[in-house]
């Protein structure tokens, strides 16, 4: 179900891409027609101006509207391919305005031949509103046309852009739903497992048919919680993996983007536009357009950090559903390099929240990188989640050494924790305070589990309004040989 939505999802994303393309399309046509006809007006505005004055620049610019007339009805044609009623119109405008055009060089012949006040009593003498009005009703059927091809286009882009919606609504709620049984399963598993261990605590070591029938039973009980860890983690790739398409077609179309937006600020100035001249179209760009793209960029590269730690955290998942359990594996670490790089992947999660993140001098150990990296991760974005509104938020990391162990502190100055609360948001699936975070209550308990795992403690002193200070105490040269048992 989850494939279908996804594969439908992006179906109807290039549907409405190719709607508001046809929208675009039919504004440049009707940008074109008022191009057109300001063409043939100051084509006759110039001749005018030339056999009134006789000046060389109305002359210049009587030549230079009258040789783009032709070419711009050509344009349009081309441009409008796909409609043979606007196409007719087309070439039916030619006739008028060819007779206009013809009426405008003889009298610039008179002119040219010194006899200006013949041209002038030519153009009075000759039947010029005919022609201008068939333009004028020309153009103004083909406008009207247009008009038309726009509301039909909106409305069939605006009930695509609907469609899309509730499919992702739909989308969500699937997810929603099965993140709902998924934790019911789990739960159902763990009580399962902890009545097989009861009973075997209980049951009688002397007889080894009881010692083996309960020892089957948590066996089925843990390759079932395996199984089950494996899917959603295996099944996790397939929204990743649309991510990651996304990403990648947004950072293709980037290009495309500014320059069209480039694009439309030199005919907004009514300079022609070089295709070919890639640079000086995004030289067009104004200060916040480039901004923005600035902006884009580094977006998307936010973006494909994140992804990439997010597929390290899916691989680490399968490893361990096909292990059973990962075996830790101790090399020399600089923290401060490690946090720096968790640092930047919630970079604009902190920018959002207009918080700060100071790292002091910190201690390198001989520990798990993974475990490490999931342990700092967790605690970071747990005090970026939980800053308070509309205080500049500040969160430090400081570490220190004492006896053999690395002792790190990760404060903030965020909404606190009830004292009463301190060992609750250890326990699985249990969280304190106000509910208005994303989460499952599962980050703590699994942060305390890795730490306990790598030989270290962990506590917590906060207050309610006065922010909280995470400490975890770590081995300095941690052996994996002496590590703790996963509780």
């Amino acid at each position: 179900m989850l494939v279908a939505i996804s594969a439908l999802s992006v179906l109807l994303v290039d549907r409405a891409r190719e709607d508001n393309d046809w929208v675009v399309h039919t504004v440049e046509v009707e940008n074109d027609i008022s191009t057109l006809q300001l063409r043939i007006r100051t084509t006759e505005s110039a001749a005018r101006g030339y056999l009134l004055t006789e000046e060389q620049r109305f002359l210049d610019e009587y030549l230079d509207a009258s040789s783009k007339v032709h070419s711009g009805i050509d344009a349009l044609i081309k441009l409008s391919g796909d409609n043979p009623t606007q196409i007719r119109n087309f070439n039916e405008i030619r006739e008028p305005v060819q007779a206009r055009l013809d009426e405008f060089e003889k009298a610039i012949g008179f002119a040219r031949r010194r006899d200006t006040a013949g041209g002038i009593a030519m153009l009075r003498s000759s039947d010029s509103g005919k022609a201008t009005q068939r333009i004028n009703d020309i153009a103004g059927r083909m406008r009207a046309e247009e008009e038309r091809l726009f509301m039909l286009r909106t409305q069939t882009a605006d009930r695509t852009e609907r469609l899309a919606s509730i499919v992702t609504v739909a989308g969500s709620g699937l997810v929603i739903l099965l993140a709902g049984i998924s934790i019911f399963l789990l739960r159902r598993s763990t009580r399962a497992r902890d009545a097989a261990e009861a009973q075997l605590r209980d049951a009688n070591l002397n007889l080894e048919a009881t010692v083996d029938e309960r020892t089957a039973d948590l066996r089925e009980a843990n390759n079932e919680i395996q199984r089950f860890a494996y899917i959603v983690s295996h099944d996790l790739r397939s929204p990743l993996v649309n991510i990651m398409g996304f990403t990648s077609e947004l950072e293709e179309l980037r290009t495309d983007i500014f320059r069209r937006i480039g694009a439309l600020h030199l005919a907004a100035a009514q300079s022609p536009v070089l295709v070919d001249a890639e640079n000086s179209v995004e030289a067009a760009l104004e200060t916040e357009d480039k901004q923005l793209l600035d902006n884009f960029s580094e977006a998307l590269e936010f973006i494909k950090s994140s992804i990439a730690k997010m597929d390290r955290l899916i691989s680490a998942i399968l490893n361990l559903t096909r292990e059973g359990r990962r075996e830790f594996e101790p090399v020399r670490i600089d923290t401060r390099e490690l946090i720096e790089a968790i640092v930047t992947t919630v970079a604009h999660q902190a920018s959002e929240a207009e918080a700060q993140i100071h790292i002091e001098p910190l201690p390198e150990i001989t520990s798990d990188r993974l475990a490490l990296e999931q342990i700092f991760s967790n605690l970071i974005d747990n005090a970026l989640k939980y800053l308070k509104p509309g205080v500049p938020g500040g969160i430090s990391v400081r570490g220190r050494t004492k006896l053999g162990f690395a002792i790190f502190d990760i404060s903030d100055n965020g909404r606190g924790i009830d004292p009463k609360d301190h060992q609750r948001i250890f326990d699985l699936f249990r969280r304190a305070g106000l509910q208005d975070q994303p989460g499952q209550g599962i980050g703590l308990a699994h942060v305390r589990t890795l730490v306990r795992r790598l030989g270290g403690t962990m506590s917590v002193a906060s207050e309610l309004d006065r922010g909280s200070t995470f400490t975890v105490t770590l081995p300095i040269n941690w052996n994996a040989n002496r590590r703790n048992r996963e509780p």
